[in-house]
């Protein structure tokens, strides 16, 4: 994460007084996993993303793969013995990454949807300072507006295999549709995953979740949340965006997702979903008790960057 995660005042205050998730939580969709004319919701297949070796373009030291831009996403590769940066340039927007310089290969979302993208590896050459080593550039045609947010990236990285799939595939299980698998799923997040304090006030920049760690430890920051949400939604074909951005009134600086589905509903009972369009969801204050209320009609969120 590239930033120091702060313990706000207001999250605190109200984390403390406020219970978890748990017998007092509103209620979710009601279980229709029994019955005769129960249908359990068929999941698409499971949207992947790579690295393509045979198709990157680079030099030595930095490869970059446009090989699957159509599909919602970029996949890079670096190897040097200074730190690196991966930048993506979309208009005037700027999406800035750390880089792993001992050649894993990193994926990041194509958030910005179609038009023309340049990506550019740079590393260190002296303190803050680096100098760009690759550049590349296209145009982009997505195969829809949902293809980066269905996707593994390094945001939220999982495969099939993943403990958290296997987890979100058995919740699926009971739902027939999706907007009971959103349903099965935040309750399952905020039921079991608490907010980890210590390590909010001693994460270091560049922090990535790691989606099983949190979901075996079952505590994480908010970064932990979204991500842990995104890879199980996701996994089950649902679009989910991890959102950084800041809450007011303090002005916290804060990680929550947004999902969408074509159902109308609800995911409690405060909680309200219009189909076909993006819904604000925020797993972390759930977890915490926080009333559904306190997102609102999401006016007191300011969204910067989406992943």
């Amino acid at each position: 994460m590239r930033h120091k995660i702060r313990i706000f005042s207001l999250l605190l205050v109200l984390l403390l007084l406020l219970a978890g998730c748990g017998e007092d939580s509103p209620a979710g969709i009601p279980d229709t996993s029994s019955g005769e004319n129960f249908v359990p919701y068929k999941a698409p297949p499971m949207a992947e993303s790579a690295f393509h070796p045979e198709a990157a373009q680079g030099n030595e030291e930095a490869q970059i793969d446009i090989s699957a831009v159509s599909e919602g996403y970029v996949a890079v590769c670096g190897k040097s013995d200074r730190r690196m940066k991966f930048q993506v340039l979309f208009g005037d927007l700027t999406y800035n990454y750390d880089l792993s310089s001992d050649g894993t290969p990193s994926i990041f979302p194509l958030q910005c949807g179609d038009g023309h993208y340049i990506f550019r590896i740079a590393k260190n050459i002296s303190e803050s300072k680096y100098a760009m080593i690759y550049t590349v550039e296209c145009d982009v045609t997505l195969a829809d507006e949902f293809q980066p947010f269905l996707r593994p990236s390094d945001y939220s990285n999982y495969s099939a295999q993943s403990e958290c799939v296997k987890k979100a595939t058995e919740l699926a299980g009971t739902c027939s549709n999706a907007l009971e698998v959103v349903s099965a799923i935040y309750d399952f997040v905020c039921g079991n995953v608490k907010y980890d304090y210590e390590k909010a006030e001693t994460v270091s920049s560049g922090y990535l979740p790691d989606v099983d760690e949190t979901l075996r430890t079952k505590k994480g920051i908010c970064f932990d949340y979204a991500s842990l949400a995104a890879a199980m939604l996701r996994s089950q074909g649902i679009p989910t965006k991890i959102i950084f951005g800041y809450v007011e009134p303090d002005s916290v600086y804060h990680a929550w997702n947004m999902f969408y589905t074509k159902e109308s509903g609800w995911v409690t009972v405060k909680f309200e979903v219009k189909g076909k369009i993006w819904t604000r969801v925020d797993m972390t204050f759930a977890a915490g008790g926080v009333p559904a209320e306190f997102v609102g009609d999401g006016s007191n969120y300011t969204d910067l960057f989406s992943y």
